[in-house]
């Protein structure tokens, strides 16, 4: 069992979380967002991932007791809706960004002050 994969989906997320952090741009936040978000998909493909395993089809061959190790296609699932999900969020929260400056005249998180008409 490698660690490479958990620790680049670490540093995908941590890269991802410091941009967060020092960004003045909300659009600049939804992208980096989208990073640390990409630190999941490694990070679940690598739990699911098995070393000399097949993917789970069993029209050519018997199912795995006979057939030998498959991967988990729950975890390869959740992966996909990881990103379904994720560009739904992305989509979402870069629509809010736009009516944010539409309505406001900026996209700095610092100059928008709370509860303001």
């Amino acid at each position: 069992m490698s660690t490479v994969p958990y620790l680049t989906a670490g540093w995908i997320m941590l890269a991802g979380l410091y941009g967060i952090v020092t960004t003045r741009d909300l659009v600049h936040a939804v992208v980096c967002l989208s990073v640390t978000q990409s630190g999941t998909y490694v990070l679940l493909l690598a739990i699911g991932y098995r070393s000399g395993a097949t993917a789970p089809v069993f029209s050519d061959r018997p199912p795995p007791p006979a057939g030998g190790p498959v991967t988990d296609p729950v975890v390869q699932a959740m992966t996909l809706t990881d990103i379904v999900v994720g560009a739904t969020v992305t989509a979402l929260l870069l629509a809010l960004s736009v009516q944010v400056a539409k309505r406001r005249g900026t996209l700095d998180p610092g100059a928008l002050r709370p509860l303001e008409p």
